[in-house]
């Protein structure tokens, strides 16, 4: 199954979670189409479309990102590029945090709710069906932890317990998998799949 990305994290996160399934990355000569949806659901999709077109075979795409309720939602699907089209993560993760603290002036205290959200669409012979995960937590203005990608030095998940303080960036693979937004689609994705 191909996966309609060039993305080594993704590829090897979602190859993690999806054992039994020989995944592999979008092949060189295919051009990405630009991502111009406005929710995780259409870019998913014309990320997956176009990889069924220029190959024919069984793929999915996903689209994913951060959305940080003091800011909207944002940066929502612009997570990627958030701090501009060529961004990194640092780059992007420090927006975040520079937003996050103009924030904080206005707000009456409490945690900076936040939540991973990933989309995976499959395209296969049965048709377009779409899997969503959520992974619930809160952001902190101090990063910490050096695994993971993104915005992971900074999102505290709620899943691993009120007394635990380890961002994402501090989980095992395992871990994060297990409670991921990402490890929540793909393990519907499985699901579906029939495969473990």
């Amino acid at each position: 199954m191909i996966l309609s990305s060039r993305n080594d994290h993704k590829i090897r996160e979602l190859g993690e979670i999806l054992t039994g399934v020989d995944l592999r990355g979008l092949p060189e000569d295919v051009e990405l189409p630009p991502e111009t949806g406005t929710t995780f659901d259409e870019n998913a999709l014309i990320k997956a479309r176009a990889a069924r077109e220029a190959t024919g075979e069984s793929v999915i795409a996903d689209d994913s990102g951060l959305e940080v309720d003091a800011l909207d939602g944002r940066p929502g699907v612009y997570s990627a590029r958030y701090a501009g089209e060529d961004a990194t993560d640092g780059e992007n993760l420090a927006r975040v945090l520079a937003d996050l603290s103009e924030a904080e002036s206005g707000r009456q205290g409490g945690p900076f709710t936040a939540r991973y959200v990933c989309v995976i669409a499959l395209i296969d012979e049965s048709g377009e069906h779409l899997f969503r995960g959520t992974c619930e937590g809160e952001m902190i203005l101090d990063p910490k932890g050096d695994g993971g990608f993104g915005y992971d030095p900074a999102f505290v998940p709620d899943a691993t317990g009120t007394e635990d303080r380890r961002t994402m960036a501090e989980l095992s693979p395992e871990e994060k998998n297990s409670i991921s937004h990402r490890g929540a689609a793909a393990g519907m994705l499985a699901a579906h799949l029939g495969v473990s």
